[in-house]
This record gives structure tokens, sequence and C-alpha cells, in this order.
């Protein structure tokens, strides 16, 4: 049975988080965006967790924010900026299997992966100008660093769709497996890390972060500055309105 929030085991000093709403492949919701920050914030003080995996139920790794879910609380921060704070903490070894569709914040999390395994299912897409919005997460200055500025703009300004293949020779995925193994070697992977002592894998975590902490906390700003103009946008509006009715959008111009 599926549930909102992410399923979360510990083995082997591996924290497994799992998106678990496989019927709507994986997108999230306002308890979604929650229960993945309370899983990052356990991740970083139990010291029992050495490595962290992320994962997806079903078929897909996660289709980002659920276009159909609008609840929300004006006088909170954002839930999405909550999880993204702690998200942006973690300083452990994190890694991703990722298999099926990788849109939005399914795509922009694997950005913040140490190392990314993804199955030859993978489809992935930036759909942040066709929904009439700007880029997330950070994604704006790490995708860039990843993968070379001129790279990174294509993928943004087309939205085109990324399969296993691109993704492994743009430099986003590390290798690409078949999907029935996707996970199993990833959890070998994390196995292998896991057994070096905790303390200097996540001081070695905070000196490969450290030089990127300025770069992605004004990619943070500017991309919520981008949000708050876009987003409620007549282009915005149209974007959405023609997912939910099935239809291709007509922009206002």
């Amino acid at each position: 049975m599926s549930t909102d929030n992410p399923e979360i085991s510990l083995e082997h000093r591996i924290l497994h988080i799992r998106f678990n709403r496989p019927e709507k492949k994986n997108a999230f919701n306002r308890a979604g965006w929650l229960g993945l920050r309370d899983a990052l914030v356990r991740a970083r003080e139990d010291d029992e967790v050495s490595v962290v995996v992320l994962s997806g139920a079903g078929k897909d790794f996660s289709a980002g924010v659920d276009l159909t879910d609008f609840a929300g609380d004006p006088s909170e921060q954002p839930p999405f900026e909550q999880m993204m704070d702690e998200l942006c903490k973690l300083d452990k070894p994190l890694l991703a299997a990722a298999k099926g569709v990788a849109i939005g914040f399914g795509a922009t999390a694997l950005f913040h992966c140490d190392i990314v395994y993804v199955g030859e299912s993978l489809r992935m897409r930036l759909p942040f100008v066709n929904l009439g919005l700007v880029p997330e997460a950070a994604s704006s200055y790490l995708l860039q660093v990843m993968i070379g500025s001129r790279r990174a703009a294509e993928l943004f300004y087309t939205a085109e769709w990324i399969d296993a293949a691109r993704a492994l020779e743009t430099g986003i995925a590390t290798r690409v497996l078949a999907d029935d193994e996707l996970l199993t070697i990833t959890l070998e992977k994390a196995t292998e890390i896991a057994q070096w002592p905790m303390r200097s894998l996540r001081a070695t975590k905070r000196c490969l972060m450290e030089a990127h902490r300025a770069g992605i906390a004004a990619a943070r700003r500017a991309e919520m500055d981008g949000m708050v103009q876009q987003a409620g946008s007549p282009e915005n509006v149209e974007a959405i309105m023609a997912f939910i009715e099935k239809r291709k959008p007509n922009w206002p111009r």
C-alpha cells in the first residue's frame, strides 16, 4: 500500500528513502514534501546513518510536484523550501537509483546526489519553461557545474526528454544499469561506501560541498524570485490547465 510520505528503512548504516506514491508516479504533495524533509533531518542527525539512498516505488523515480494538489498554508514557509533547506544541509553521501519518469524535482533532486545510477527506462525532463516557470532546487547552478553552461542551457530552454544514454553522455548519470538490477547495485555501492568511518565520509562530503554553498544559495534566491514572478502568470495558468485537461497549451502572447 502506498502513502503520501516516503518509505524509510535503515539497514547496514544505509538509510533508504523510497518515494512511495506509485499510482501518481511518486509525485509530491504537501505531505510528501514534509515527509521527505523529516527523512532528511533523520539522515543528518542519526549517527547510525552513514549513507543515504533515494529511489522510487514502482516503475518511476518521481514526476515532481503533483499539479493536482493545491493544499497549502500561506502563513508557513512553503513545504518544498523546507525540504530544500534540509537537502542542502545533508552532509552524508547521497546516492540515487532512478528509473522511469524523473520530471521536475524528480530530475533536479539528482543534481544534489553524489552518485546517480539510472535504469535503462529513464525518461527525464526539466519542465520549467513549458510550465511558464523558472528552474528550481538550485538546478540553475548545479546543472551548469555538472555538465557545462551550454549543455545545461539547451536542456532548460528546450525542456526536451532525456533518456538514459543522454543522461550518461552529459554526465548527469554515473552509470546506466538494467532496471531490474538498478536498486540492488545501488545498495551494494552504498554498502561499499558505508564500511568506512562515518566521520571521515561526513568530513569529505563537507569538503565537496563547501565550494558550492554560495552558488547554491544564490541560485535558490534567484529561482525563488523568478517563481514569485511567474507562478500564477497567464502562461503558468494556461500550462496547468492544459495539463489537467490533457490538451496542448494555447500560450498568451
